[in-house]
């Protein structure tokens, strides 16, 4: 009798499941609707590659992701998880600008830190939330490597930052004035001019919206996203 032959083929590995090793992302559904899940951890990638070694999300993923995400009519809504150490002005700006201008409910939550150019992106959303523990670096804009020491470099860093201030407080509540007072501190960091706020002291300030972690930022989302079906 001839011996019955096994199946032997391996299930294959769902989509969400592949972005979720290669992107880090995901796609949580429930009956109120879809949201899309997007991580920005490590440093912001820009037009200069970081080293193999350290943790990155580079901008030229997220930016398409992004369009995709505001022109996919099954995804009503978007997480964006942060835990990020700053990284390139330029891209993190690109970033957040496309998230502020996305016309789906987007909620960011600040886990762990939200540093620097990570500051922008944290506000960028409609509703921004951060967990108790977690921190935020506010400074002035930094350059490492070759600076040329002429008064039109000076002149640059001030309207790259005068950008960021305008992002920032054009996106939260926080006031120009309490903002430029943190990123000039010079007692709070050891090495740095800047401040360091926890949740709750960024909630106080206006910076963030609310404390609270994943099940707040679902629920403000779905909660969102029904209001919207139902206008």
């Amino acid at each position: 009798m001839a011996d019955m032959e096994q199946d032997h083929t391996q299930p294959e590995t769902p989509a969400n499941t592949q972005n979720l090793v290669d992107l880090g992302t995901s796609l949580i559904q429930r009956e109120e609707g879809r949201v899309y899940v997007l991580t920005i951890v490590g440093q912001i990638e820009g037009h200069q590659l970081l080293p193999s070694g350290m943790k990155s999300t580079k901008y030229e993923h997220v930016l398409p992701l992004l369009a995709a995400v505001e022109g996919d009519p099954d995804i009503h809504g978007l997480l964006i998880l942060l835990n990020n150490a700053g990284g390139d002005v330029e891209a993190g700006l690109a970033i957040a600008e496309l998230i502020a201008s996305m016309s789906k409910p987007t909620a960011s939550l600040v886990l762990g830190g939200s540093h620097s150019i990570g500051v922008p992106l944290a506000v960028a959303a409609r509703r921004s939330f951060i967990a108790p523990s977690a921190a935020m670096t506010v400074h002035p804009v930094r350059l490492t490597g070759l600076v040329i020491g002429a008064p039109q470099t000076f002149y640059y860093f001030e309207r790259v930052q005068e950008r960021i201030v305008r992002f920032v407080t054009g996106n939260s509540h926080i006031s120009r004035e309490d903002l430029t007072r943190l990123m000039l501190r010079t007692d709070e960091l050891a090495a740095d001019v800047g401040s360091i706020l926890y949740g709750e002291e960024a909630v106080q300030l206006g910076l963030i919206d609310q404390l609270g972690g994943l099940t707040d930022a679902l629920d403000w989302l779905y909660q969102t996203m029904g209001k919207k079906k139902t206008t």
